[in-house]
């Protein structure tokens, strides 16, 4: 079986950072001071971690 060019983990990590992108960008734009900024590209980065890996991880074959 081969292996597809870019995974569905990756395709799903690249649109999130997008989006996550957008939301500091337009929160910048309201004058949201530089901290805040950080704190939430890094919070939603990790929300996007963990739900990117909850929706393509693979369930195991051998659940009993």
């Amino acid at each position: 079986m081969e292996s597809p060019c870019m995974s569905t983990f990756g395709i799903y990590l690249i649109g999130y950072i997008i989006f996550v992108a957008g939301v500091v960008w337009g929160l910048s734009l309201l004058g949201v001071p530089p901290v805040w900024l950080g704190v939430t590209g890094v919070v939603l980065a990790g929300l996007g971690i963990l739900t990117g890996v909850g929706k393509t991880r693979r369930r195991d074959s051998n659940t009993e």
